[in-house]
């Protein structure tokens, strides 16, 4: 049976990890395994990384936390989304780690606590320039002050999120670490025992040394890509997924026959078209057509017309692939390199867009070497 095959390479994953916790020193890696490990499989993921002595995991939901936790992740669990009082008792029972997004999630965890006299370990979101989830960084000090005064609110860790980190000009990103250095100055005029202090995700940790506190959150790059052609290559990763897809059929046409819808395409000269059973409701870019190619058996191939939804064209000119070979639309497959920054830019998309989008009929398949 013909599908697209998204390949999971799980040992290039921990040497991205390693590689990661090798440049960041002292500070703790806790990798991001939100949208289903960003494309990658969440579980496979995260208990892979749990094997190499990971002991701390962010998702977004409190569903993805408790899906881990269902699977076997017993270390400590971040979750991103702003706190509803229905999960407070769940997160208790789970050793689940919550988000206080708002000043009412203070009073939530309050009336819990008191009620109960049981509170879940909480992470306090400063927004410092983000403008979305986060207590306001200028009414910070007094919000500080008032959970001194509150018994039972269990404040682990303070954090914020960068705006523009993978971004060439440092400017804003370097105002949000002054900021957040003012947050961490503050907590300890207070006397509060936080355990950890993160701001850094993957363009933090590319960009922006100064960021590292005592913990790293990072996705895009221990997936083995990039976030932005603006940031710095200073740690070499590998592609720890390739997407590609099986040829179905091969037919030969005269030069000028018009190929797929629109009939925006048509080979220059006779050619062998291939017909690739992944469209873009598997996930492939659908503009990737424009100046598009995937790989096979070293070489590189144009794709011949527009993307359709289940299926796509590529011209491979005088040579004659076999039915069922598979085509590399990016990563690594020791024949063929293609970059999934390289087809963001073109596309005018992001990596983080492209990874998570692949789905439909994809299949992913697990290799560890």
């Amino acid at each position: 049976m013909f599908s697209p095959i998204a390949e999971i390479h799980l040992d290039r994953l921990i040497r991205n990890y390693r590689k990661i916790q090798q440049h960041v020193g002292d500070a703790v890696v806790m990798p991001v395994v939100k949208a289903n490990g960003y494309g990658h499989g969440a579980i496979p993921v995260a208990k892979s990384l749990q094997q190499e002595g990971v002991k701390f995991f962010a998702v977004f939901t409190f569903d993805e936390a408790v899906e881990l936790r269902e699977n076997g992740i017993d270390g400590d669990i971040l979750i991103f989304c702003r706190m509803t009082t229905d999960i407070l008792s769940s997160a208790v029972d789970l050793n689940i780690t919550l988000n206080i997004a708002h000043k009412d999630d203070i009073a939530y965890l309050t009336e819990f606590s008191h009620k109960t006299g049981k509170c879940p370990k909480v992470h306090l979101k400063v927004d410092t320039g983000m403008t979305r989830l986060g207590v306001d960084f200028e009414k910070l000090y007094g919000l500080l002050g008032k959970i001194i005064t509150i018994n039972g609110i269990n404040l682990e860790g303070i954090y914020t999120h960068f705006a523009t980190s993978d971004e060439g000009d440092p400017a804003y990103t370097e105002l949000q670490i002054q900021r957040f250095n003012e947050v961490v100055t503050m907590s300890k005029k207070l006397n509060l025992p936080i355990k950890y202090y993160h701001i850094a995700n993957s363009g933090g940790v590319l960009n922006h040394p100064n960021s590292y506190f005592n913990m790293v959150r990072v996705g895009m790059l221990m997936y083995g890509a990039y976030p932005s052609d603006e940031t710095t290559e200073c740690i070499k990763v590998e592609p720890v997924m390739n997407f590609k897809g099986p040829i179905v059929l091969m037919r030969r046409v005269k030069a000028g026959t018009p190929v797929s819808y629109g009939s925006v395409y048509a080979p220059e000269r006779d050619a062998n078209i291939g017909v690739i059973q992944t469209g873009f409701a598997d996930g492939f870019p659908r503009n990737w057509y424009k100046h598009g190619y995937v790989g096979y058996r070293g070489k590189e191939y144009k794709i011949a017309g527009r993307v359709c939804m289940d299926q796509f064209m590529v011209n491979f000119e005088s040579d004659m692939p076999k039915i069922g070979d598979e085509v590399l639309f990016f990563g690594d497959n020791g024949e063929n390199r293609i970059r999934i920054e390289d087809v963001a830019l073109d596309v005018d998309l992001t990596t983080y867009v492209l990874m998570t989008a692949i789905g439909g009929r994809t299949k992913r398949v697990y290799v560890n070497e």
